[in-house]
């Protein structure tokens, strides 16, 4: 054996480094469903009273968008959000009151149909323009927790 050439154990699976590759992979795995996960998350503020008194203004919300921001259908009753159809760069949170699949549109409303510009005003808006589903109330304090929310509610 020529003592000017070193050798490197074998790396398979019973080996230090054999274990270590397979630490790597399911590292890698587990950082790439996170990303995929965090991809899904998006906040929203309540800025006014159309979705009183199931949301109030000041109340911060947890959208859940599906994977790489497109969600699946939304179920009639959902809390949902979707882009303001007269500025896109605006965020609406409504209620799905009606879905038609055929044409590919949701009919959203608030809760307080007097204080709610919603698809009574503005018409169905589009599936793309939904950015996800409402899953948790994170603020304020004494107000938080998860979704759903009733689909009875009182409407004045």
């Amino acid at each position: 054996m020529d003592p000017d050439v070193a050798t490197l154990p074998s790396a398979g699976p019973g080996t230090p480094r054999g274990r270590t590759g397979a630490a790597a992979l399911a590292g890698a795995a587990l950082c790439g469903a996170a990303l995929l996960v965090v991809r899904s998350l998006r906040r929203v503020e309540v800025t006014g009273g159309s979705m009183a008194p199931t949301f109030l203004p000041g109340d911060r919300l947890v959208v859940l968008a599906g994977p790489f921001g497109r969600p699946g259908w939304p179920g009639v009753g959902d809390v949902v959000a979707v882009a303001d159809p007269r500025d896109p760069t605006r965020r609406l949170v409504k209620r799905v009151a009606r879905l038609d699949r055929a044409a590919g549109t949701v009919d959203v409303r608030g809760d307080h149909a007097a204080a709610s510009t919603d698809s009574r005003t503005f018409g169905p808006v589009p599936l793309a323009a939904v950015i996800g589903r409402v899953v948790y109330r994170y603020a304020p304090p004494g107000r938080t927790g998860p979704g759903p929310w009733p689909t009875e509610y009182h409407r004045p």
